[in-house]
């Protein structure tokens, strides 16, 4: 009896413990819920990162913005007539100069000086003597390249593509760029953006392509189809920085009348290097606002000839266009560097160009005379649409000037409207013929951008 109490008791003691079942939706939905809560997070953490890390970095180390570049403006040179002037004694000794002389002009002057100086056939080859010494003056050892080659440098653009195959095909064209500027991080480089626009990037080819420094494109000017590239100076080899291999050429002046039969060296592809003479400076290329002096010359080259012409001290004062063919074939012909140096400066700053829409010509000293027209720059055509067709400019008006600034030429209306910006409002001071004489009128306008 007593047994059977015990094992009564014992039965009742006995417990058996079940483990849960796992509820395998509210696992994975959990599981979800952290995964998502964990991305959400690392987005905000980088959202954060991206926005403030620019704030602090500026704040703890300001980071200096690099300087506006800027070109000199072409320094007044003087004249021989003016030089010779200046140095012609008031009062000749009779002993040197007949009273006939006395008298006559400084051409006049100027032509007996010419004459006894006696230039001779050997004289001329002593000039060009003289010109290749120039050029072959320096030579690098290693590379036997002329002087001016530290300036010259090689863009390469490259182009993929794939073919039937899916293969990836790689396609490379290049031009030759001239170093117009430079600051303590940059390279900035002139181009024929012709052969590279293309192009899906963009390097600076050293020493036969053994080495490539990435180039970024600053900006292009269609009209021209030049364009500024810049190099880091951080990414090019430390011998070539330390060597002073390269440098920015200085910008000469081709703002003189009679640049005919200077001797120029010309420097690009593929005419390589050659030497000559300026054959010709009178003609004008009168674009919508804007004006070119071409610059012809005796050396022979291609219609698709790039590069630069340089002047006897080393500086640029022509951009190679092949654009622009001159009279005589294959002969190399050049924008003249001071009419396209506002453009280079805004190209190299990443500006933006003023636009009014007219095209136009200077006013002849035949036509001021004969006609009385009004010195300024003559309307030739306006373009549809264009501010100054919108605020009223009409063919045949002459401006006269812009704000306070007086307009004598359609370069000097040029020049002007390359130094201002887009959005600007401005005056154009005009004059306009009615009943046979011409009144000064006057129009605001804003600038468009070009």
């Amino acid at each position: 009896m007593p047994d059977k109490e015990q094992n009564n008791q014992s039965d009742f003691l006995i417990e058996k413990i079940k483990t849960r079942p796992i509820n395998r939706r509210k696992l994975i939905r959990r599981t979800l819920i952290t995964a998502a809560m964990a991305v959400i997070f690392g987005l905000v953490a980088c959202v954060t990162f991206l926005v403030l890390e620019p704030v602090i970095s500026n704040r703890l180390t300001p980071e200096e913005e690099p300087p506006y570049v800027v070109f000199p403006e072409d320094q007044e040179e003087m004249s021989p007539e003016e030089m010779l002037a200046e140095n012609l004694p008031t009062e000749s000794p009779a002993s040197t100069i007949s009273p006939l002389e006395e008298n006559s002009p400084v051409e006049e002057q100027i032509r007996k000086i010419l004459e006894e100086t006696g230039f001779s056939v050997k004289s001329y080859a002593q000039i060009y003597d003289a010109l290749q010494d120039f050029v072959y003056e320096r030579r690098d050892d290693e590379n036997d390249d002329p002087a001016l080659a530290e300036h010259m440098v090689t863009i390469r653009g490259v182009t993929s593509d794939t073919d039937w195959f899916d293969n990836v095909q790689e396609s490379s064209n290049q031009a030759v760029g001239v170093i117009v500027a430079e600051n303590d991080t940059e390279f900035f480089i002139l181009v024929n953006y012709a052969a590279l626009k293309d192009a899906e990037s963009l390097a600076l080819s050293l020493s036969d392509d053994y080495y490539q420094i990435p180039a970024e494109l600053k900006g292009v000017d269609k009209d021209t189809d030049l364009a500024v590239l810049s190099v880091q100076k951080m990414d090019m080899p430390a011998e070539w920085l330390e060597t002073g291999g390269l440098c920015a050429a200085p910008l000469g002046s081709s703002s003189k009348d009679h640049l005919a039969g200077t001797p120029v060296v010309a420097l690009g592809s593929p005419v390589g290097l050659g030497y000559g003479m300026i054959t010709s400076d009178g003609t004008r290329l009168n674009d919508p606002d804007r004006s070119y002096k071409l610059l012809s010359t005796n050396i022979y080259g291609s219609k698709n000839a790039e590069g630069v012409l340089f002047n006897l001290q080393g500086q640029v004062i022509g951009i190679i266009t092949g654009d622009q063919a001159a009279d005589m074939e294959n002969m190399i012909s050049a924008y003249g560097i001071t009419e396209i140096k506002r453009i280079i400066e805004k190209l190299t700053n990443e500006s933006t160009f003023a636009y009014l829409g007219i095209t136009g010509t200077d006013v002849t000293l035949h036509a001021f005379m004969d006609f009385e027209v009004p010195y300024g720059a003559y309307v030739t055509e306006v373009e549809m649409d264009s501010p100054a067709m919108l605020a009223g400019i009409q063919v045949g008006d002459v401006i006269t000037g812009i704000d306070n600034t007086e307009i004598a030429s359609f370069s000097a209306y040029c020049t002007q409207l390359m130094q201002l910006a887009p959005g600007q409002r401005i005056t154009l001071t005009v004059m306009r013929q009615s009943q046979g004489e011409y009144k000064e009128m006057h129009f605001t306008m804003e600038l468009g951008e070009r």
